[in-house]
């Protein structure tokens, strides 16, 4: 896949959103990960599922404008979450006795 730094990236709904910085790929698996592209208000990360076509001076995705502005910045990861036992609202719970045979606690 050859996709320029540079290129026009529209939402589904045609609203031109920024243009692409970076292509996000694993070569040696021949997977598309994703872009990451340049908006007026920064630097958005789009997963390849999100990616409805792409041209040789387009890519246009499968999320209208209203979702791409909540699109997420380069390297978080919002599928990310962190817990621990404090977390938990009862101490003697199911999970908190999962996470103890998880962690060794």
């Amino acid at each position: 896949m050859v996709l320029g730094k540079g290129t026009s990236v529209e939402s589904s709904d045609g609203v031109q959103l920024g243009t692409v910085v970076e292509v996000l790929q694993v070569p040696e698996k021949d997977v598309f990960d994703g872009i990451v592209i340049d908006t007026p208000s920064g630097r958005r990360f789009v997963d390849g599922p999100e990616v409805a076509e792409i041209y040789e001076n387009l890519v246009v995705l499968g999320i209208a404008a209203e979702a791409a502005a909540l699109l997420p910045k380069p390297g978080q990861n919002p599928a990310t979450m962190k817990l621990t036992p404090d977390d938990v609202s009862r101490p003697n719970s199911s999970v908190r006795r999962l996470w103890g045979r998880i962690t060794g606690r």
